[in-house]
């Protein structure tokens, strides 16, 4: 089959590769779309942490296809069922699953390789994380259940309410996907911030309520002023730069949230006051990745056109020009979500 191997930072290469065989309590899937992912993009360009994904690899996780094999003893499944599954499965028994933190479980199980023909979907991801596609679901938004189960879980560690006022800095597709989910929560208003013009008219398009060029004016100050002076009442961080992680810290309101979603480079620091942390009561908080159960909301949510991820999509390409939609990703101004078909 034909699969993208990353061998180390922007060495990608589209290579033929043997078909998974599938063992006890497995599936082999033929993936018919996967959506590239910021997470993807920096492991193209910087590497990523060793704990969740080691070089040599095929890699991508957001995806979706149709079961082409499977264990005999799975009775619930069926060879071509259209599904999608989680890139990743918690034990349930470690002392992180035991407090309920099934995303910080310390031995998750990962699952990379989906720019490919073929993925080979583990037994225990099979148990608690695959989920049949509906009908009326394409395999393209069924792929975006991943990164919106992310959103879902660190929407809800946030604590937002109804009727507050969000500061979203970064209009790429975690923005945008912060956006389309806080809308539904009925927030009073939702800010969105970037550099980037085409990407604020887009994020306008889909209801953000004001949009901050942040370089042409002081974020900090516009969200301040459109808040009575206050600051808002939670301020999430989509871009994953040290600079946006502190700039959060200054729009927020006394009493307030922070949520530092984007990831920072391993070994990164931010200052942080102390008297508004302190004084101020401010709270910060950090998320990382999600739980099969934000990934069977985030498919609902989908499915029911609750939350509409369809614009998203804003191009198809081929498998074999994977690395071409990665450096269009890194220097375009419109494309959010790209779609890859092998």
């Amino acid at each position: 089959m034909k699969a993208a191997m990353l061998y180390g930072v922007r060495d990608l290469r589209i290579e033929d590769v043997p078909v998974p065989s599938i063992g006890s309590g497995e599936v082999l899937v033929r993936i018919r779309a996967a959506t590239t992912c910021g997470t993807d993009l920096k492991i193209f360009q910087r590497g990523y942490v060793n704990r969740v994904i080691k070089l040599p690899t095929v890699f991508g996780h957001e995806w979706a296809g149709e079961i082409v094999d499977l264990d005999p003893e799975l009775s619930w499944l069926k060879k071509g069922m259209r599904i999608r599954a989680g890139n990743s499965a918690p034990c349930f028994r470690c002392r992180m699953c035991e407090k309920g933190k099934f995303n910080l479980c310390e031995d998750m199980i990962w699952l990379w390789g989906a720019y490919a023909e073929y993925i080979k979907v583990p037994a225990r991801m099979v148990a608690v994380n695959l989920q049949p596609i509906p009908p009326h679901v394409s395999y393209e938004e069924a792929a975006l259940t991943e990164p919106l189960a992310c959103v879902l879980h660190g929407v809800e560690e946030a604590g937002i309410r109804l009727g507050d006022t969000v500061a979203i800095i970064g209009a790429g597709p975690i923005g945008l996907l912060h956006l389309l989910t806080i809308k539904r929560l009925g927030v009073e208003k939702a800010l969105i911030i970037d550099l980037v013009d085409e990407r604020l008219d887009f994020a306008q398009l889909l209801g953000a309520d004001e949009t901050i060029n942040s370089g042409r004016e002081d974020a900090v100050e516009r969200v301040k002023a459109l808040t009575g002076g206050l600051g808002a009442d939670v301020v999430i961080e989509a871009v994953g730069s040290p600079f946006t992680w502190e700039q959060a810290l200054k729009m927020v309101r006394n009493g307030g949230t922070v949520l530092e979603f984007g990831g920072c480079p391993p070994g990164t620091e931010i200052k942080v006051n102390a008297e508004k942390l302190h004084y101020g009561e401010v709270t910060v908080k950090g998320t990382f990745h999600t739980t099969p159960l934000h990934f069977r909301k985030a498919l609902r949510l989908i499915a029911s056109k609750t939350i509409d991820v369809k614009p998203l999509i804003t191009r198809k390409m081929r498998l074999n020009q994977l690395k071409e939609a990665f450096e269009l990703l890194a220097t375009s101004k419109k494309e959010i979500k790209i779609a890859i078909i092998p």
